[in-house]
């Protein structure tokens, strides 16, 4: 989720999310390497309110979406036809308690090998706000309630233990939850991942027998170890000097990895040692990233346009290492 720079809640509220329009793929030719070949494989229509939040790739090529203010789950074709799966119920009150925000936020979102998807939903209100489900042909159900007064934001599935691990970032705590749904486990409140002024904990991955986090306000990329008994083990910080990160995606070669800067409009390259180079810019068709994947050399960027105001979008670009 981005950075509240100097766009005000109110101005983000007017942003009314429906449903996608994806337009011919456009070029984009500033891309750094290792990242080549970067394109405009799909445009949504922000005047309809498309903010694309978070994506889960499917085998085929396709991309599963959450559209951030319209409630929905998208499905978007290798081709770039975007087609609704699921639509969540829009809280009584409008979603104007959520917190920081205002507005209900549908965000992060997995995929498992069965093709369930899992995502997150945050509304201000007790009822709704939570852990939901998708089953193939089936309609999204909550699976865990989390607390109204969160954010619940970033979203990581672990099937080795079927345990999903979300990031909530206003209150600063990563939730551990069965897939199987049920009570929810703080399964860390590390004070590095608090929010300083806006929005903390964000993206997350689960990779190399840790939980990697990031700190959207402070930014950093954590990383926490899941310990033989399933608990948090010490925290670290892997990462600084990346104010707006989002989302990461690892790449295959250890612990490197590729991380969505929101507000800067960039995408980094973060090495193992925590150094980071840009690879992609605006220049590239970025409008604020929000979420990034990735499948082969294929990579899958995902732009909502919260600051920009305009064009959010979905870029493939080419991973060549």
């Amino acid at each position: 989720m981005l950075k509240n720079l100097s766009v005000s809640v109110a101005t983000a509220a007017a942003l009314v999310a429906t449903a996608a329009t994806a337009l011919s793929p456009t070029a984009a030719s500033a891309a750094s390497a290792p990242l080549s070949d970067a394109r405009i494989a799909a445009h949504f229509d922000l005047a309809k309110g498309q903010t694309p939040e978070n994506v889960a790739l499917a085998p085929d090529g396709s991309a599963y979406v959450t559209f951030a203010k319209g409630r929905q789950i998208a499905k978007i074709s290798p081709k770039g036809a975007v087609r609704i799966v699921a639509t969540l119920p829009e809280p009584a009150d409008g979603g104007v308690h959520t917190p920081a925000l205002g507005f209900p936020l549908t965000a992060g979102i997995v995929r498992a090998h069965d093709g369930t998807l899992y995502f997150l939903y945050a509304t201000g209100t007790s009822d709704l706000t939570g852990v939901w489900r998708l089953r193939p042909g089936g309609e999204p159900q909550r699976i865990a309630a989390l607390p109204a007064d969160g954010l619940p934001n970033g979203l990581a599935l672990d099937a080795r233990t079927r345990t999903l691990y979300v990031a909530d970032s206003v209150r600063g705590t990563v939730w551990s939850v069965p897939v199987r749904g049920g009570t929810p486990t703080a399964w860390s409140t590390a004070p590095e991942l608090a929010p300083a002024g806006f929005l903390g904990a964000n993206g997350l991955k689960v990779h190399n027998g840790a939980v990697w986090v990031t700190n959207l306000d402070k930014g950093t990329v954590l990383r926490i170890p899941v310990l033989r008994n399933g608990r948090a083990g010490h925290l670290q910080t892997r990462a600084t000097g990346m104010p707006g990160i989002d989302d990461i995606t690892f790449t295959g070669h250890g612990n490197q990895l590729l991380a969505a800067l929101d507000g800067p409009n960039e995408v980094a390259v973060v090495e193992p040692d925590g150094s980071h180079s840009i690879a992609l810019t605006s220049a590239d068709g970025l409008q604020n990233p929000t979420s990034i994947a990735l499948r082969g050399h294929t990579v899958y960027v995902l732009n909502a346009g919260w600051l920009t105001g305009t064009d959010p979008n979905m870029i493939l670009a080419h991973w060549s290492e």
